[in-house]
């Protein structure tokens, strides 16, 4: 494609919904994408303080914590909103509004993680918070299909990485793989807490065939990631962002490359003058490994730049090695992370796409495409996704 074609496409976008168009999430949290104005209802109702009572003020008072560059610190902001997550009807209705608020967004099939044993300071049984959630899923979806639109979710049951509840969870996840479990995970401080720590918990889930992701390569980079492939079995890795730190790019001038060499960059290099210089791209053993077996790695830019995930690369969104990994042919999909931390709906991230790194209609489809071959579902049900997405995206043309 020329370069002026490829102007045209990317100028083309910038002028379509994308909004309305079908999108699939694969990393979202729940206790990261309540309303603020549910925030402050339910805060009141269980005597919880709140920074702000003013929906506005209290956005923003989450999205500037989550600004702070630091994981820990993110990761406070959650104290509030799973304080008014203790009871059955706080659930409930939660989980009703994060479905409600995802078809909004276009989003046609999305996975919620969220972690139950944080969720019991009322009196709650696991069961009880699985059971709860469901019911609020399920109540959301019938809001919208109600609306004349459909969506599909179900829960990811995530396991706190520095507690000691692996085994009970990931017994509770497949307990439920009927009513709405569709897969596992483990979440929280990821520095110095690794998959290893639930090796038998993971070892239970495969002797069950019940898939898992696990947050991986966000706060801590290759050991982590290794860590979650051999011990998590991980069949996708969540944020995974750091596996970039395998991969080195050399920069020459294009009259030395050789043939093989250029085509290994992924890089199109027709129209290269002698002046012009192509990125040659060195894999290591790891990174060769996760892209090879297209093991899916859950991004999420905006969260990587608040957290710190991609400061190693850079200090600003145009850093982020998304872009790298996406032209070399890792399986990338584009997430939100924490809506409310974040204060980005999918939308948002795939209009950041296009303005940052000039994706086209055709790149917003394949990582699309990639999220739907990555999700959870049976191969039947990922293959009608896969064919609503491109009939969708053919007809936005």
């Amino acid at each position: 494609m020329t370069e002026s074609a490829q102007d045209a496409m990317t100028a083309s976008v910038k002028t379509l919904d994308l909004q309305s168009l079908p999108k699939v999430s694969l990393h979202d949290h729940l206790d990261g994408g309540l309303r603020p104005a549910t925030i402050i209802e339910l805060a009141a109702a269980a005597g919880h303080k709140l920074p702000s009572t003013d929906p506005v003020a209290l956005a923003e008072w989450f999205r500037e914590s989550a600004d702070s560059g630091s994981l820990v610190r993110y990761l406070e902001t959650f104290d509030h909103t799973i304080a008014v997550m203790q009871t059955r009807d706080g659930l409930i209705r939660v989980a009703r509004e994060f479905v409600e608020d995802l078809a909004d967004d276009g989003v046609v099939y999305g996975e919620v993680r969220w972690a139950p044993e944080q969720h019991l300071t009322a009196g709650l049984t696991l069961d009880e918070t699985v059971e709860a959630v469901q019911e609020g899923l399920e109540a959301g979806v019938a809001s919208v299909e109600e609306s004349g639109r459909h969506i599909q979710v179900g829960q990811l049951i995530t396991a706190m990485r520095h507690a000691d509840r692996g085994q009970e969870i990931a017994e509770l996840a497949v307990r439920h793989r009927n009513s709405g479990a569709v897969g596992f995970d483990i979440a929280g401080a990821e520095e110095g807490f690794l998959p290893s720590r639930f090796k038998d918990a993971f070892t239970y889930l495969a002797e069950h065939n019940f898939p898992a992701t696990v947050h991986a390569g966000e706060a801590a980079g290759l050991e982590s990631i290794q860590d979650a492939l051999v011990h998590g079995r991980a069949q996708r890795l969540g944020h995974g962002v750091r596996i970039a730190e395998d991969i080195s790019v050399e920069y020459i001038a294009a009259e030395d490359a050789d043939e093989a060499a250029v085509g290994s960059s992924g890089l199109d290099e027709d129209g290269l003058s002698a002046e012009d210089t192509v990125g040659v791209v060195t894999m290591g053993e790891l990174a060769s490994w996760v892209r090879d077996r297209g093991i899916a790695l859950e991004i999420c830019p905006s969260s990587n730049l608040q957290t710190g995930a991609i400061a190693g690369f850079g200090g600003g969104i145009t850093d982020h090695p998304l872009d790298l990994l996406y032209q070399t042919g890792f399986r990338v999909t584009i997430n939100t992370d924490n809506r409310l931390m974040s204060g980005v709906t999918l939308t948002d991230e795939f209009e950041l796409l296009v303005e940052v790194f000039d994706y086209d209609l055709d790149d917003l489809l394949a990582l699309s495409l990639n999220a739907a071959e990555a999700a959870f579902l049976p191969l039947e049900d990922r293959e009608a996704l896969a064919d609503h997405l491109i009939e969708a995206y053919s007809g936005a043309r």
